[in-house]
């Protein structure tokens, strides 16, 4: 049974730093690309960024977030992180981690709420 578990969410300033996690379980991790994707209420959830599996080192982000955020991975772990830095009030959201494409399972998210 696939599942993802988002971890780490808080509120921060304008301008902060923030790393969230997520653990994956189900399925061979090292060899799937995984990515962050987000959601803001009546929107429908977007792309953040990803990474490839074990055999790649590809990585890309959405516009929005390139030069701030960095996806990394400890896959003896099962693990997915997201650095965040320099964050703004856009990057309110609630943040999902994946494969991409994206499995029809989803984790609960992990709230990141940047606030003055």
């Amino acid at each position: 049974q696939v599942q993802f578990m988002e971890s780490g969410g808080k509120a921060v300033q304008p301008g902060g730093s923030l790393r969230i996690s997520c653990l994956a379980s189900g399925f061979p991790f090292r060899k799937y690309a995984m990515a962050w994707y987000r959601q803001t209420p009546g929107k429908a959830r977007e792309f953040v960024a990803v990474l490839g599996g074990a055999s790649t080192v590809y990585q890309d982000y959405a516009d929005s977030v390139k030069g701030r955020f960095t996806i990394s991975r400890d896959n003896a772990k099962n693990t997915v992180y997201l650095q965040m830095n320099n964050l703004n009030f856009e990057d309110t959201a609630l943040y999902f981690c994946n494969q991409l494409p994206p499995l029809e399972s989803w984790g609960q998210g992990t709230q990141v709420t940047v606030s003055a």
